[in-house]
């Protein structure tokens, strides 16, 4: 649901939006608004059709419109001053019959409405500070545009689980498909710190942020930083001239998207087969897949090239990245992870086994 602040009857700057169906408050207090005015109208017609059969006990002039709207509101709202009063038989048995039922209804329709409101606004409260207290650990994504589905996509591929993901975003589109998908997600600025906090990203383990403009990404990763010292916190970047700031800023990766393609774009242009190929790695579920896994057992001890079934490509050791030709990993240790490429396998990785190039457990 979208959480606006001018909505919130609580204070809240902005609450979680779970994935739940839930109405939009003030759409609601429209809608029974307008319920009431049809109360109020309905009840207007009645004594202005008949208004012959009614009295202005003060100016003895008759019954107007006017009056008859008078009449009605007095009565729907229960302060009955006196002064218009139905004579004949049919007139009072009319109020008997049908509006004292439509006065009751708006009575109903006030006070349910105000108790609904006040409920659902505790209710969404208390819903929102029991999610925050299990938060920690998870994975916050700044940007649900197409670069932050398809990183939402390879993690969810690679073991993530819905439930430990919040995104922030600056469109309600963005939030509502988040919660089509099971996630948790923030409507507002992501680099907002108030919203940030609100996010949880002091408790984060992961920090994606994919937003579309590279001050933005910039600003983002340095408030993110400074929240969450210890995050690990991948960031996307269009020039290639601000993947310095962005370092500067605390991301320990960046991705420059507009290079990729580009670089994408003359593989292929220099040979199709190289496009295709690389294509192919950077696809998931045919053909070949890249990942990182921990080294097995039975490989200890031995080089880089035994390994079957895979090619390495890099181990991971002590936290840093070597490529497979280097000497220092000629022999493969306990504790090492493989980037290795491989043929598909369509079963999905046991989560904190296996990942994608880029991410850590």
């Amino acid at each position: 649901m979208a959480e606006r602040s001018s909505q919130s009857l609580w204070g809240y700057q902005a609450l979680v939006s779970l994935p739940t169906v839930a109405a939009d408050p003030f759409r609601e207090l429209v809608r029974r608004a307008l319920l009431a005015l049809g109360i109020i109208a309905l009840n207007t017609l009645i004594v202005w059709l008949d208004h012959a059969s009614y009295r202005d006990n003060v100016n003895n002039d008759g019954v107007s419109l006017i009056d008859a709207l008078y009449y009605a509101t007095v009565t729907v709202t229960t302060t009955g001053y006196g002064d218009i009063t139905p004579v004949s038989d049919h007139a009072r048995l009319l109020n008997a019959m049908l509006v004292t039922p439509l006065r009751i209804a708006f009575l109903i329709l006030l006070v349910g409405t105000t108790l609904e409101v006040l409920a659902n606004e505790g209710r969404r409260a208390i819903v929102d500070t029991r999610w925050r207290k299990k938060m920690r650990n998870h994975t916050v994504v700044l940007g649900y545009g197409t670069m932050g589905r398809s990183a939402l996509a390879t993690l969810l591929r690679n073991g993530a689980e819905p439930d430990r993901i919040v995104v922030v975003d600056s469109s309600q589109a963005a939030v509502d498909e988040a919660n089509r998908n099971g996630m948790a997600a923030f409507l507002g600025d992501a680099t907002s710190r108030e919203l940030l906090r609100r996010a949880e990203v002091p408790k984060a383990k992961h920090i994606v942020i994919t937003v579309n403009r590279d001050d933005t990404a910039i600003l983002a990763t340095l408030t993110a930083r400074q929240l969450n010292p210890h995050a690990h916190i991948v960031a996307a970047v269009r020039a290639e001239e601000n993947v310095s700031l962005l370092r500067q800023s605390g991301a320990d990766g960046v991705v420059t998207s507009s290079d990729a393609v580009g670089r994408l774009v003359g593989l292929s242009a220099v040979s199709p087969d190289l496009g295709a190929t690389m294509e192919d790695l950077l696809s998931y579920g045919e053909g070949l897949d890249i990942a990182q896994r921990l080294v097995a057992p039975d490989e200890v001890g031995h080089s880089t090239q035994e390994i079957s079934g895979e090619r390495v490509l890099g181990v991971v050791r002590g936290g840093l990245l070597r490529r497979f030709f280097d000497p220092s990993v000629a022999t493969l240790k306990t504790g090492d992870e493989l980037v290795v490429v491989r043929p598909s396998r369509k079963p999905r990785p046991r989560p904190g086994t296996e990942t994608e190039p880029g991410t850590r457990r």
